[in-house]
């Protein structure tokens, strides 16, 4: 099984990435940890994307290609991938189709997890943790039970990250969504663009995304 994952930052992606690794035995391609893991392995592939990174210059998408294909060919993607980061555009989406129908592959599905911006605005912005032990809180979703003072180990000390501002988060979706637009129609074509509606609680996000992988053809 074959997976684009798409999403906003703070959209829900990651989290139900890691429940169709566990459920389907399928593991999660980054792009920047693959081009990290690539340099530090010295694979040849990965000595072009070290050169090209030191001197300052995007590596390309024949590269980046390049890393996906050596990766894929481990043992852990044996019963297939999530795609993170990539493709994000139509040039990179035809690139990746045709390294995989080299090798007999293709995409099965591009699930786009939709959530409107000012939901994202909203979940991103209210996210704090305590100073002391990490523990994760939220103004609207996740209060602490005694106001001002952490579940865990009882600290008042908490903390925000400095970019979770609603100017730099819209920053980043606009972002997001500039790069996305492009290749839903592409995938849409091909008829594997799938859209899961984002808002609803988690565990039924996830069992929609169960249907979509259980009712794609695998071949």
């Amino acid at each position: 099984m074959h997976l684009i994952l798409l999403g906003p930052p703070g959209g829900g992606k990651g989290t139900q990435a890691k429940k169709l690794q566990d459920d389907y035995g399928l593991v999660q391609l980054s792009t920047g940890d693959m081009l990290r893991a690539a340099v530090a392995s010295g694979s040849e592939i990965g000595k072009k994307a070290k050169a090209v990174m030191e001197s300052g210059g995007l590596v390309s998408d024949d590269i980046v290609i390049g890393i996906i294909a050596d990766r894929i060919k481990q043992p852990d993607a044996k019963k297939g991938f999530i795609l993170d980061g990539f493709p994000r555009t139509v040039a990179q989406a035809e690139a990746l189709d045709k390294m995989l129908g080299e090798r007999s592959l293709k995409i099965h599905a591009a699930i786009e997890i939709r959530v409107p911006d000012h939901l994202i605005v909203e979940r991103i912005t209210g996210r704090y943790t305590c100073g002391q032990c990490g523990a994760g809180y939220h103004d609207s979703f996740q209060k602490p039970k005694v106001a001002g003072k952490c579940d865990s180990c009882g600290s008042s000390d908490f903390k925000r990250r400095a970019d979770d501002n609603a100017a730099t988060v819209q920053q980043r979706l606009d972002g997001y969504h500039a790069q996305t637009a492009p290749i839903l129609p592409f995938y849409e074509k091909k008829g594997t663009l799938h859209l899961v509606d984002g808002t609803l609680p988690i565990d039924e996000v996830t069992r929609r995304l169960k249907n979509i992988v259980d009712g794609v053809a695998v071949g």
